[in-house]
């Protein structure tokens, strides 16, 4: 993807690896959810509806290939609105609880400390993937949380418990 705009659809580009590991993922049983910041709305980089339309796009593509997406969340605004931010894990229990998933048997794969962080907040297991900031993330990462490649790799570590 397009770290830069990433929420507008004409500059979406597909990370290696993302649509193969949410394939797995989806075909170990998982569901699968979205959780993100989108400070560039509050910034006026972008849009809420420009995110929306991405959220559609996604998911449109995903189906064409047998994946699907249980839910899209976002927090469309910037730390000076008062944002929520990942690690108050807001989303990530509200999409447990309007999903009705079991977030203590859940997973959430992201590629900056702040997910890990709501990751643990939220009381889900956190993987770190080398994608994106995930590299320059991994000198910080605690002990215990496993640093994957890739989304697909996330699948395969998922795959081994």
């Amino acid at each position: 993807m397009s770290k830069k705009t990433m929420c507008i659809s004409a500059d979406w580009e597909w990370i290696p690896g993302a649509v193969d590991g949410m394939g797995k993922m989806a075909g170990l049983g998982f569901r699968l959810v979205v959780v993100s910041n989108q400070s560039g709305v509050a910034r006026g980089y972008y849009g809420a509806a420009d995110v929306r339309a991405l959220h559609a796009q996604v998911a449109e593509d995903l189906h064409g290939l047998g994946v699907e997406i249980a839910g899209f969340y976002f927090c469309p605004m910037g730390p000076a609105m008062g944002a929520v931010p990942k690690t108050a894990a807001r989303f990530d229990l509200k999409g447990g609880k309007d999903l009705k998933i079991d977030l203590s048997r859940s997973f959430m794969v992201g590629d900056k400390l702040i997910d890990v962080q709501a990751a643990q907040s939220a009381g889900v297991q956190p993987i770190l993937v080398g994608t994106g900031y995930g590299v320059k993330e991994k000198a910080g990462l605690p002990k215990g949380i496993p640093f994957v490649e890739d989304l697909l790799g996330a699948a395969r570590w998922m795959e081994g418990l």
